[in-house]
C-alpha cells in the first residue's frame, strides 16, 4: 500500500523524536557514570563528608550510617542514595583554615628588670615575627612535593683526640649511619667505668638527645661485684631493658644478632680477661649490621646489641664518650653521604585520609591541644595515623590540633607551613621556640579552645603522648555539670630543684613549694578556667613560669580562690610511660603510637607496647 506524504512526514517526526529522547538518555547515563567515577576516585570518605553536611531531620545522618562511614566499612547503597536526597540545613561546616594562633602577643608586658622570662618571651616573639615575615615573603604553598633538599656528607670522618676534646666530647656523624657503617675509637680508660654512646641530634632546645646505643663498660664492677658491660637505649629520659654481659657466653637458646651471640665469654679457667683495663690502650669498633650493632675490642667480637623498635641508625648522628676515657683518635667509615636529618618527605604521608575533619559551628565536648616541635614530623604523622583516627575526632565531636612555634631553621618553618596547609591540623604560634617558653603554647591552646572551637573541656598533651579519647571524655564528664575541674596526674607539695640541670632560682620561684599541678603530658581543664587564663593574659595579669605544668597549677590555684575547682587525680594519666588501663601514655615513640592504636582497635583494650 502506498503511503501518503503526510504518513511519511509523521514517520520522520516520530524517528526524530525517538533519536532526541535516546540522546538525552545517553547524556544522562554519561553524567551518572561520571558522578559514580568521581565518587570512587575520591573515595567514599569524600562522599561521606558531603553527606554529613547535608542530612536528615536533626541535621545529621542516623548514627548507624555515620558509624559505618567513619569506621571505613563498605556501605555501597545507602551513601549513594543519600547523595540524591534533598539538601537540608547544614549543621557542620568547614571553617576557613587558620594557620596562625589568634593569641595576642602584645599582651605580654614589657619585662621588668627582675623578670627574665618576660624578656625572653618578648625577644622570642620579636624573632618569631621576623621568621614568619620571611616565610610569608618567600611565598610558596602546598603545590608540588615537599622539599627534597639533599644534604651532602662525607663518607668517612677522622677526628684526633685534641679535636675531640675541643668539641666537648662529641664526634659529629653528619648523616648518621647505614648498613655496614663502622666507628672506631682508640683510647684508654682512666677510671673505673666509662660511656660510649651513639646519640641522635637534639630535636628541640632543652631536650636530651635519644641514646640509640648506650655502651657502659664497668671495669670495677657494680652490684654484681665483677666487671660487666651494659648496653641499652634511652628515649626522652626513659630507659629500655638493659642487656648485661657478665663474662659468660649467651645461652644457645638466646636469639643471635646477624649470627653473632649477644655476649661473648671472657671468664675462663677462673681467669677474668675483661676486654678493658685502666690505662690500657684499646681499639673499640662499633659496626651497624642488619639486625643490630656489633662491638669488637682489639679485633675480637665482644657483644652484639639488637636494634630496638623506635630507633633508627640513620639518626645516630653523634658519638659521645664520657671524660673518663683518654681518646687518641676516632675514625668512622662507610658512612652515608646523604641523610634525612631534616627530611619531612620521609615521614609525612600526604594522603587526604589523614587530613583534619571539619570544625563544627557548635560547641564540642573536648578540644585537645598537642604541643609539638617544628621538626617533629614523624611524631605528628604517628599521632594522625593512631589516636587521631578515633571516631569521636573523625566525626568532629572532639577536635585536636598541634601547636608549633617557629624553628630557628627557615627550611623547617617552610615545611611546617606546607604541612599545616595540607593537613589543616597545625596552629602556628609565632614565637621562636625555646623550652622555657612552652608555656606560651599552652596559653594559645586555651585561646583556640574557647574562641575557635568553643569546647566545654580543654586538654593539653604532647606529641609523644598517646590519648585514649573516649577515656578522657569519661574522665571529664564524670564531674557534675557546671563544676570547674582540673583533671590529671596531680603533684602535691613538690619543691623546686635548686641545683642541677633543672635548677629553679629563688628569683624565678621564691616560694618553698609549687601549687598542686598535673603532670604536663596530659591534663584537662574546664573552659571557664581557660577563659580566665586568657583574660588574665590579655590584661597583663598572667604570671608566666618556665615550667608549663607548674604554670597551669598556679593559674588554677588563682582561679580556685574565686570559684571552687574540683581537683581530680588519676595515675592513669601516666607520666613515665605506659601502664595497664592508661588514659594517656607518655614517652611513646612513633612506632609505639601505631602499636598502641592497633592493640586498642584489634583487642579493644588499652595494652602497652613495651619494646621501642
Amino acid at each position: 500500500m502506498k503511503r501518503t506524504k503526510s504518513d511519511v512526514l509523521a514517520t520522520l517526526s516520530r524517528q526524530k523524536s525517538t533519536r532526541i529522547q535516546t540522546l538525552f538518555i545517553a547524556l544522562g547515563s554519561i553524567l551518572l557514570i561520571f558522578e559514580v567515577l568521581h565518587m570512587f576516585k575520591n573515595g567514599i570518605h569524600s562522599v561521606s563528608q558531603e553527606i554529613l553536611y547535608s542530612s536528615s531531620a536533626n541535621g545529621l545522618l542516623d548514627s548507624k550510617l555515620v558509624m559505618e562511614i567513619l569506621e571505613g566499612r563498605e556501605s555501597p547503597i545507602r551513601p549513594i542514595d543519600a547523595l540524591f536526597q534533598p539538601r537540608k540545613r547544614v549543621e557542620i561546616e568547614r571553617l576557613p583554615k587558620r594557620l596562625l594562633s589568634g593569641l595576642n602577643f602584645t599582651a605580654i608586658p614589657s619585662p621588668g628588670s627582675k623578670n627574665g622570662i618576660l624578656k625572653s618571651a618578648n625577644d622570642a616573639v620579636e624573632q618569631g615575627r621576623r621568621l614568619w615575615g620571611e616565610l610569608e615573603g618567600s611565598g610558596g604553598g602546598v603545590e608540588g612535593n615537599v622539599s627534597e633538599k639533599v644534604e651532602k656528607c662525607p663518607s668517612s670522618v677522622l677526628i684526633t683526640g685534641e679535636e675531640f676534646g675541643r668539641d666537648g666530647g662529641v664526634a659529629v656523624l653528619p648523616c648518621g649511619l647505614t648498613l655496614g657503617s663502622h666507628v672506631t675509637v682508640v683510647g684508654r680508660p682512666v677510671a673505673g667505668q666509662f660511656l660510649v654512646e651513639l646519640q641522635g641530634l637534639r630535636t628541640v632546645e632543652g631536650e636530651d638527645p635519644p641514646r640509640i646505643l648506650h655502651l657502659n663498660p664497668r671495669l670495677d664492677g657494680d652490684f654484681s661485684g665483677a666487671p660487666v658491660i651494659e648496653l641499652n637505649t634511652c628515649y626522652r629520659m626513659q630507659w629500655g631493658e638493659a642487656q648485661r654481659c657478665e663474662g659468660w657466653r649467651s645461652e644457645a637458646d638466646q636469639p643471635t644478632v646477624d649470627g653473632f651471640v649477644q655476649c661473648e665469654q671472657w671468664i675462663s679457667d677462673g681467669k677474668n680477661e675483661f676486654p678493658f683495663a685502666k690505662e690500657k690502650l684499646f681499639v673499640l669498633t662499633i659496626k651497624a649490621g642488619l639486625q643490630g650493632f656489633h662491638v669488637n675490642v682489639d679485633g675480637k667480637h665482644v657483644t652484639s646489641f639488637p636494634y630496638h623498635t623506635g630507633f633508627a641508625i640513620e639518626d645516630a648522628t653523634g658519638l659521645y664518650l664520657h671524660k673518663h676515657v683518654d681518646v687518641l683518635a676516632i675514625v668512622a667509615a662507610s658512612l652515608p653521604t646523604s641523610h634525612p636529618s631534616f627530611a619531612p618527605q620521609k615521614h609525612l604521608e600526604l594522603s587526604d585520609k589523614w587530613k583534619a575533619p571539619p570544625i563544627p559551628n557548635k560547641p564540642v565536648e573536648l578540644f585537645i591541644g598537642i604541643l609539638s616541635a617544628g621538626n617533629h614530623f614523624a611524631e605528628r604523622m604517628a599521632v594522625r595515623k593512631s589516636w587521631m583516627q578515633h571516631k569521636l575526632i573523625r566525626s568532629s565531636n572532639v577536635v585536636a590540633r598541634f601547636f608549633v612555634a617557629m624553628d630557628k631553621k627557615r627550611e623547617v618553618n617552610e615545611e611546617v607551613k606546607k604541612e599545616a596547609e595540607f593537613f589543616g591540623d597545625i596552629v602556628i604560634v609565632p614565637y621562636k621556640d625555646t623550652y622555657d617558653l612552652v608555656v606560651l603554647k599552652t596559653v594559645a591552646i586555651c585561646e583556640y579552645g574557647v574562641r575557635t572551637v568553643s569546647a566545654r573541656h580543654i586538654m593539653k598533651g604532647d606529641d609523644d603522648t598517646f590519648v585514649r579519647v573516649d577515656a578522657v571524655i569519661e574522665a571529664a564528664t564524670a564531674i557534675k555539670d557546671g563544676r570547674s575541674l582540673y583533671v590529671g596526674n596531680m603533684n602535691y607539695f613538690h619543691e623546686p630543684l635548686r641545683s642541677g640541670k633543672w635548677t629553679v632560682t629563688y628569683e624565678e620561684w621564691p616560694e618553698q613549694v609549687y601549687p598542686p599541678y598535673a603532670n604536663g603530658p596530659g591534663y584537662i581543664i574546664s573552659s571557664d578556667i581557660a577563659k580566665a587564663i586568657l583574660s588574665d593574659f590579655e590584661k597583663h595579669e598572667l604570671r608566666l613560669f618556665k615550667m608549663e605544668d607548674v604554670s597551669m597549677g598556679m593559674w588554677v590555684e588563682k582561679f580556685n580562690k574565686t570559684r571552687p575547682v574540683e581537683y581530680v587525680h588519676s595515675h592513669n594519666f601516666c607520666q613515665f610511660g605506659c601502664i595497664e588501663h592508661y588514659i594517656t601514655a607518655h614517652y611513646q615513640s612513633p612506632r609505639q603510637m601505631i602499636c598502641l592504636w592497633q592493640k586498642l582497635k584489634l583487642q579493644g583494650e588499652p595494652l602497652c607496647c613495651n619494646v621501642r
